[in-house]
């Protein structure tokens, strides 16, 4: 059967490609940090030794508006474009062209329909920023094929806390049901606290950075318990218009399971704090990935 060797989540930051290469002088403060702090997440991709990714992000109104945007979806297709207009504009992401693997999507959409959940499927899908950005930290070869997932976190109604961490779980299931002998890695993004659009989107930190704090040591820590006793969709929107996003965290949570982080790291960008978390199966850590960061970080 097929392994999952890794499940990653991180936030996606549209702007860390273009901030940690512009030219020094026109370089945040953070930049050189920042880089340093995702080249070493990046290891923890690595040295896992993929064959294949099943990816998890969600569509910024790109593909999918008010009027059709399916509660999960699942592609299927041969390959992906990806990066659209805007993003190519700005945030300076360039275009890209993912290899998909049509037997896989197959069997995890059947899969996950066995689970209880419905999935809507696209053979046509084109990937946003979402998937790209994490390809760009961990993966900038792109070289890997991509079963890509979007789930919805903008447009109500949205799945509850409970049904993101359980599909978090069926995803698994699936993985290692899986006839084959690839090496599986899960990877989603999402948010902590984030405020697109409004008042407190640029101030001097993240939006709820009490959020923050808690959502990084309920995260490091695999403390499910307490997000089902803190986190609702009511709380998430008091935290920041786009906080919502922290539902994919705890969807890669559950693929993971309820188990502290291998891996766990945070970066203050002022108006946003960035996050990154890598879990192994059943402690099976590779020897190159270190744990400092999860002491440091909670």
């Amino acid at each position: 059967m097929a392994k999952l060797v890794a499940t990653l989540a991180s936030t996606h930051h549209p702007f860390y490609l273009r901030a940690t290469t512009a030219p020094k002088e026109e370089q945040i403060p953070q930049a050189s940090e920042w880089k340093r702090k995702v080249e070493a997440y990046r290891e923890t991709l690595t040295a896992a030794k993929p064959d294949i990714l099943v990816m998890v992000g969600s569509d910024h109104f790109h593909q999918f508006f008010l009027d059709n945007y399916p509660t999960f979806l699942i592609g299927k297709a041969p390959r992906y474009d990806a990066t659209f207009y805007n993003e190519e504009r700005e945030f300076g992401i360039p275009k890209y062209v993912l290899e998909g693997h049509e037997d896989f999507s197959r069997f995890m959409h059947e899969g996950l329909m066995e689970e209880g959940f419905d999935f809507s499927v696209s053979h046509e899908l084109k990937i946003d920023h979402s998937i790209i950005c994490p390809i760009i930290t961990v993966r900038p070869d792109a070289d890997l094929p991509v079963v890509p997932i979007y789930t919805n976190i903008f447009v109500p109604p949205l799945a509850s806390v409970k049904r993101f961490w359980n599909l978090g779980r069926a995803i698994r299931k699936v993985i290692e049901a899986w006839p084959s002998d690839k090496r599986v890695a899960a990877i989603g993004t999402g948010h902590l606290s984030l405020e697109l659009g409004g008042p407190r989107q640029f101030g001097p930190s993240g939006p709820d950075p009490e959020f923050d704090r808690k959502a990084v040591e309920w995260l490091a820590n695999g403390d499910i318990e307490a997000i089902f006793e803190n986190v609702t969709l009511e709380t998430m929107v008091q935290s920041g218009n786009a906080t919502q996003g922290f539902l994919n965290m705890i969807l890669m949570m559950g693929v993971a399971g309820p188990v502290k982080a291998d891996y766990a790291d945070t970066l203050d960008l002022y108006h946003t704090m960035e996050a990154y978390f890598t879990w192994y199966p059943d402690g099976e850590k590779p020897a190159l990935v270190t744990t400092a960061r999860v002491e440091e970080t909670v």
